[in-house]
């Protein structure tokens, strides 16, 4: 199980990159952390600075034929910049394009969002989304974990830091399968 895990240089929620990437970790698959750009990305823990963490790939170096799925942490700061970065964009709709499997938590569906993927797809994230997916198409629901398959891929979604091991449990046996 090969996973990228997309994140902007500024502004993850460290426990959302760190919980699911030990996740992926745990279940014998390799994790890569794609940034829009080289060297490290800044992680916080809500709006203070955490740790930092070294990228192994660019979007502009990646493609996601080198992976099973992919993991779109949240953080406010961190989709909202990924839906200003086109590659970013085009990195994610290639895995709705391409049938693979994704997962997003909290705020991370601004980016599916700004990707045109959520129409007719049923989804949860950070309450304050609600509109947004709605506007976009999207069903919005207030559920710890949302499996959906009404669309090309399996999309995985989740509200917030406390559904994490619903969350990881979701997205670690689909993109097993």
């Amino acid at each position: 199980m090969r996973v990228a895990f997309l994140v902007a240089p500024l502004g993850t929620e460290q426990v959302e990159l760190t919980g699911p990437w030990q996740a992926v970790t745990d279940a014998g698959g390799t994790p890569k952390l794609v940034s829009t750009s080289a060297g490290k990305v800044q992680a916080f823990h809500h709006l203070d600075r955490a740790d930092s963490f070294p990228v192994d790939l660019t979007v502009g170096e990646a493609s996601e034929a080198r992976f099973d799925g992919l993991v779109l942490p949240g953080g406010v700061a961190n989709p909202d910049a990924l839906r200003l970065d086109a590659e970013a964009v085009a990195f994610v709709a290639s895995f709705f394009t391409a049938g693979k499997p994704v997962a997003a938590i909290c705020h991370a569906p601004w980016t599916l969002i700004e990707a045109d993927v959520v129409r007719g797809r049923t989804l949860t994230s950070w309450p304050s989304l609600r509109t947004d997916i709605r506007n976009a198409g999207g069903t919005w629901v207030d559920e710890r974990v949302s499996i959906c398959t009404a669309g090309p891929n399996t999309l995985i979604t989740s509200r917030k830091p406390g559904d994490l091991q619903a969350f990881n449990a979701a997205f670690v046996e689909e993109f097993s399968a």
